[in-house]
């Protein structure tokens, strides 16, 4: 299963964790999205958020302008 992309680079806590709730909760139960990141705090809210709302956060990756999440739907 390919990963929905998400770009919300550019924008600034909390809006990529608002916007990704929003987005997660139009998802069916085990799809995967792939979120690029730019904000810094991105790497603190967006691991907390899916354990927070019960998601599976399968990757981290650091690029070169932020961070790129894979997250599987809970």
């Amino acid at each position: 299963m390919n990963p929905v992309l998400y770009d919300l680079r550019g924008l600034k806590c909390p809006f990529p964790v608002i916007k990704t709730r929003k987005k997660l909760a139009a998802m069916a139960s085990g799809a995967l999205i792939q979120v690029d990141t730019t904000d810094p705090l991105a790497v603190i809210d967006m691991p907390h958020f899916c354990n927070e709302d019960g998601h599976e956060l399968i990757e981290t990756e650091k690029t070169e302008t932020g961070h790129r999440f894979l997250i599987r739907k809970g």
